[in-house]
């Protein structure tokens, strides 16, 4: 056997073998703290390249979300102003048909009036102030409400818009109705009826539109579900795995320490050739 002190062999295969088992244990543990098997491009480029894509969807799809419930909040607001707008049409058609009684007084016909009159104004007050987030489903002005549906933005949910205010398509009622005589009493109660029926017709509307918003808020979240799923599946590092390589390599690290140890030590047994 020739032994040199120029070279050492035994030390070069003994460092290269010590060497990958740092580079693997070093992987090896970045994946444990990490949870990733992929997380970098030179992990694997192309799954990496799939992996974030999908992330990206995922991540677009919550402003997809907060859409839909921005929308749904607006419906809220616009069916709660709704319902309130039918209760004073009911009480407004309650006066008029007491108005319509020829046999009152004056005085009577009066109060009437006055009661009439105040609720009237109560339905622009309330239609006023339907609004959320600077959109009002149901005044004089109000238009169509359109929400994300999907990644792209490309097919909105729309909203129909219900005018309820007074002369309005829904609302045929005038803002400026009376009931002091018994004859524009008689007439208000076939418009208030009318627009009763109007009413409560678009609230429907609006109940439906806001089941299929929450229908597609379910579904949106199932997608990101199934999105998160599938990215772990492609990136996700099997821990139970790595965690008994971690202990084979912590092995096989303290074995070429000692390799490399002996192989090192090799070429001085030359110095006992010269004692």
């Amino acid at each position: 056997m020739s032994v040199s002190v120029n070279n050492n062999p035994g030390a070069l295969i003994a460092l290269q073998n010590l060497t990958s088992t740092e580079t693997q244990l070093q992987k090896t543990q970045n994946e444990i703290s990490t949870g990733l098997a992929i997380s970098t491009p030179a992990d694997d480029g192309a799954i990496w390249a799939i992996a974030q894509n999908q992330r990206a969807t995922a991540a677009s799809l919550d402003s997809v979300t907060q859409s839909l419930q921005r929308a749904q909040s607006t419906i809220d607001v616009a069916t709660s102003a709704g319902q309130s707008v039918s209760d004073l049409l009911t009480q407004l058609k309650s006066k008029a048909l007491a108005a319509s009684d020829t046999s009152l007084d004056t005085a009577s016909r009066a109060a009437l009036n006055a009661d009439f009159t105040s609720l009237r104004n109560q339905i622009s007050t309330v239609v006023g102030n339907a609004s959320f987030n600077g959109a009002n489903l149901i005044s004089a002005s109000a238009k169509n409400l359109y929400a994300l549906a999907d990644s792209s933005g490309t097919s909105p949910l729309t909203v129909a818009a219900e005018n309820l205010s007074l002369g309005g398509s829904n609302v045929t009622l005038s803002a400026t109705a009376s009931i002091s005589t018994a004859t524009l009493a008689q007439s208000a109660i076939s418009t208030i009826q009318s627009s009763i029926t109007n009413v409560n017709n678009a609230l429907a509307k609006f109940g439906t539109a806001e089941n299929a918003l929450t229908s597609q808020q379910t579904l949106v979240a199932n997608l990101q579900d199934t999105i998160d799923t599938g990215v772990g599946n492609l990136v996700n590092a099997n821990l139970a795995k790595e965690s008994a390589q971690l202990q084979a390599l912590q092995t096989k690290q303290q074995l070429g320490i000692q390799a490399l140890s002996i192989a090192n030590s090799s070429s001085s047994s030359l110095l006992s050739l010269f004692r």
